[in-house]
């Protein structure tokens, strides 16, 4: 159940950057290359998205992602009215906390997070004891 609450989120997010970065899913227009803040947290959406939807480097992308629309909020949201209702910040507010949480419960089952630590486990358990 976590692998696939952490797919949702992360493919959810990706859509988000891939909107932004090149104009996908009904978005006006493209931002702009190099524009701060914007095409940066685009970028961060596509790209730490993917790795959080793939389960690669999990918990650090999605720490990234997280602390990401923590400052969209702060800085882009919040200015206009505290409450989220009134001032559009509600997706900001429930990709920072979803992806906090994945942050603290990691990858789960189906990712590849899982392959590379299970593969390290098995070349450690591989290794001979030294003779005595």
């Amino acid at each position: 159940m976590i692998s696939l609450y952490r797919i949702v989120i992360g493919l959810l997010f990706v859509s988000h950057g891939a909107a932004s970065l090149f104009g996908l899913f009904g978005a006006k227009k493209a931002v702009e290359f190099g524009v701060w803040p914007s095409w940066w947290a685009a970028a961060i959406q596509l790209v730490a998205g993917a790795l959080v939807l793939v389960g690669l480097f999990t918990r650090v992308a999605a720490l990234l992602c997280s602390g990401s629309m923590a400052y969209a909020y702060f800085t882009v949201h919040m200015p206009k009215s505290f409450i989220p209702m009134i001032n559009g910040g509600e997706a900001a507010i429930q990709f920072c906390w979803a992806f906090l949480l994945v942050a603290f419960l990691g990858a789960g089952a189906l990712s590849i997070d899982r392959v590379f630590r299970r593969g390290a486990e098995i070349r450690i358990n591989a290794v001979p004891e030294p003779a005595r």
